[in-house]
């Protein structure tokens, strides 16, 4: 049998942790998803099939603010910025999904960036 790649394995992990989590309009799912360079998060309402708020690091409004950052506080400053854009939606509170990606380093960066942000979960 071929072996995984780490995309695969990331996706196999995705898929089963998925299968018991879903964001509902009371308490809606945080997904994140973290490229080499990037990181991305949303809120999702998965009953109606939308995303409710996004931030990344990509963004305008938080790009300024990155330069001279390494890619752990980049992650805590998307963190803070969804928790923000999340409690002018009124939501406080959410599900975590980590996308089938490890709770370290950025990710876990990103979490706790959005508790700081007054975020549940």
């Amino acid at each position: 049998m071929a072996r995984q790649t780490r995309a695969q394995a990331r996706l196999r992990r995705h898929k089963r942790v998925r299968k018991n989590l879903a964001g509902t309009p009371e308490r809606p799912r945080m997904a994140v998803y973290r490229s080499l360079t990037e990181i991305y998060v949303q809120v999702i309402d998965d009953q109606a099939g939308h995303t409710l708020v996004s931030a990344s690091t990509i963004d305008r409004e938080l790009r300024d603010q990155m330069k001279g950052l390494d890619k752990t506080e980049q992650a805590r400053l998307v963190g803070k910025a969804i928790a923000e854009r999340a409690k002018s939606r009124g939501i406080t509170r959410v599900v975590f999904d980590r996308g089938g990606f490890r709770y370290m380093g950025r990710v876990k960066a990103l979490a706790e960036g959005a508790r700081e942000g007054g975020l549940e979960f």
